[in-house]
């Protein structure tokens, strides 16, 4: 590990002299990807420095402990040492997480799909409550978001609901939410008060970029039709809906939301770009075996993650065993606590492969 730090501390170091090189930044292009693999590496040289300099204290402490000297000082040296000792240990661990290879979209925006499972109308109910949760959430962190595509149901809420949140790291917190989540409540229409489980599936993709994935021409059909739905008689005047097929794979994508054809289109593309590269992800990460792959990761879309129970006032991840006695606060957008803990799990899970 020392040697491999060694290593990007020199190269940190070239890399901080090229990038203020003005032969270096008449290309642009060259000139961005140092830039950018200079901050990647800066987090990792700073904690090796700042480990580097406990261990030369921690030496300097362990040689004038041989030295004469009166007992207090001993003392005080004895106590120092120990958490010197300690603070090496602790950064050590958190070299090894930093050292970990980074997923490469982690950086990226993320789309965002919410569909109501079982439960009917309560489901479209929950998937509503989990769009407000993450547009909260994303509010919180100074992301913005875009809706891309809605199917509202009759009572509120939503059959389906697509949106992209924009924001440096979405998808490096935002990945763990890909599963079914679960509710447990007694519904505003239930009389009896009984309590019923409903469940809405999440999948979060990070947003394709034109370097990951290209989409020939002629394996999509792009048809145009009427919108309909809650947008009054003039959405409902002209061909603005757009749907695209992608007949390799037999993917649909349909847009609406837009009152221009070619909003709708460009969206639609977005969404279909994005669940290509997901795809294509997913296949790659099968090929990994098992037993390296990580426990907590993205999760499988068919598993239940979660479960938000209203009688209890609880929310329960169930990948990590972790529940969360703040429900409102949680629903409100506070969800960092458990995504920190899901981070953690899955760092772990990391460390053990490599070791």
């Amino acid at each position: 590990m020392l040697e491999k730090l060694s290593f990007l501390e020199n190269k940190y170091e070239e890399l901080s002299k090229k990038i203020i090189d003005p032969e270096v930044m008449s290309n642009i292009e060259e000139w961005q990807k140092l830039v950018k693999e200079h901050a990647e590496i800066e987090p990792i040289v700073n904690k090796y420095r700042e480990y580097n300099k406990v261990k030369r204290t921690l030496e300097e402490d362990k040689e004038m402990l041989k030295e004469k000297i009166d007992d207090e000082m001993k003392e005080f040296l004895k106590d120092e040492i120990s958490e010197y000792e300690e603070k090496i240990e602790q950064l050590e661990e958190e070299l090894k997480i930093l050292l970990l290879p980074k997923d490469p979209n982690d950086h990226k925006n993320v789309i965002v799909e919410i569909r109501a499972g079982a439960g009917g109308d309560e489901a479209g109910l929950f998937a509503g409550d989990l769009f407000r949760m993450y547009s909260m959430y994303a509010e919180r962190k100074g992301w913005k978001t875009e809706l891309m595509s809605t199917n509202e149901q009759g009572v509120g809420g939503f059959k389906e609901v697509i949106f992209m949140i924009k924001g440096q790291g979405a998808y490096s917190r935002l990945k763990y939410e890909s599963g079914v989540h679960r509710v447990q409540r007694v519904p505003t229409t239930e009389s009896s008060g009984r309590i019923h489980t409903s469940t809405a599936t999440v999948a979060v993709l990070p947003e394709a970029e034109d370097i990951d994935i290209e989409i020939n021409p002629n394996d999509i059909r792009i048809d145009v039709f009427r919108s309909s739905g809650n947008g009054g008689q003039s959405v409902n005047t002209t061909d603005s809906a757009v749907r695209i097929t992608h007949i390799p794979t037999g993917m649909v994508v349909s847009c609406q939301d837009e009152k221009s054809q070619h909003k709708n289109r460009e969206k639609a593309m977005k969404i279909l770009k994005s669940r290509l590269y997901d795809k294509m992800m997913r296949e790659q990460h099968a090929e990994i075996a098992e037993e390296r792959r990580s426990q907590v990761g993205t999760g499988d879309r068919s598993e239940r993650i979660r479960t938000y129970n209203f009688p209890q006032g609880r929310i329960t991840d169930h990948r990590i065993n972790m529940t969360i006695y703040k429900l409102q606060d949680f629903l409100d957008g506070d969800i960092d606590e458990m995504i920190d803990s899901l981070i953690t799990s899955d760092q772990a899970e990391k460390l053990k492969q490599v070791g």
